[in-house]
């Protein structure tokens, strides 16, 4: 398999200061990854994210690292056309700090909560709008030689029957899915059912995993499911999702790109990393 890890699995380390955006592709490559991906490049202007993302590759280049993804925030459903505009340029702009970066697969998140009133009371009616803004998206990134796509992230695009239906409508070449292994977990959906549903679609896979428990009272830190079970973050192989399980099933579609690590769990992160790595070495 070739391995990646998510900028976002260092947050300790990057949110104490310890460790900077231009440290992680040493220390990925210490441990042993093929390439690193980076979530949302911090700067107050385009110019000043150009030019970390710049550096950023120069140091991946250096030691011979791909970065292989750039993951960033996005909310494609919007009230008016001239909200769906300034959010589709937000998102070109952030498709020239992926080709900085040289990454060629770009995952944005469509939708965080439903409204209250019109179109924004589901995800169905929500749904054309957000297909228009993912088209437009694609089509600039296609110009760029890059793949876009999304994840099964956020509650609302969660379920993989919505992802699916959302990769059907955008209908683009250069669109697929991030497929989290993991993130079904935060819609109380089967793991292995809902992987299985989206593997023909990835173009790109995080590996994570979680430990569950049941409705009752909420451990301290821990996030909760839609369906009112919590969850937290944990060394990948030794929670609840089955991983080895799930890489096969991607596997067997074919897939031959990366497989990403994200940890978000309560350890030391550099830990957390270093024991998920070890395991995903187990699986080739």
């Amino acid at each position: 398999m070739k391995l990646s890890v998510s900028s976002y699995s260092f947050s300790q380390y990057l949110n104490s200061g310890k460790l900077t955006l231009t440290d992680l592709p040493r220390v990925a490559h210490e441990i042993g990854f093929d390439a690193i991906e980076y979530i949302d490049i911090p700067g107050e202007t385009q110019q000043a994210k150009l030019e970390l993302a710049a550096k950023i590759k120069a140091e991946a280049d250096a030691l011979g690292m791909q970065i292989n993804a750039y993951t960033i925030g996005a909310c494609l459903y919007q009230e008016t056309d001239e909200a769906s505009d300034k959010e589709v340029a937000r998102l070109v702009d952030q498709l020239d700090v992926a080709v900085a970066l040289g990454a060629k697969v770009m995952r944005h998140d469509v939708v965080y909560a439903l409204g209250k009133t019109g179109a924004a009371r589901s995800f169905d009616g929500m749904l054309p709008t957000i297909v228009k803004n993912a088209q437009r998206v694609a089509d600039e990134a296609a110009k760029r030689g890059i793949t876009t796509c999304t994840e099964n992230h956020g509650y609302i695009s969660q379920d993989s029957d919505r992802v699916e239906r959302l990769f059907n409508a955008v209908a683009r070449d250069n669109f697929g899915i991030l497929v989290d292994i993991g993130n079904f977990v935060c819609v109380d959906e089967d793991n292995v059912r809902a992987v299985s549903r989206l593997a023909p679609y990835a173009v790109h896979v995080h590996a994570k995993d979680f430990y569950i428990k049941d409705f009752g009272s909420r451990p301290e830190g821990w996030g909760t499911t839609r369906g009112r079970r919590y969850f937290c973050g944990c060394v990948l192989g030794e929670g609840v999702v089955p991983v080895a399980q799930c890489l096969d099933i991607i596997k067997a579609t074919g897939y031959d790109s990366y497989f990403s690590l994200e940890y978000e769990g309560k350890i030391d992160c550099l830990e957390g990393i270093k024991r998920g790595y070890k395991y995903l070495r187990s699986l080739d």
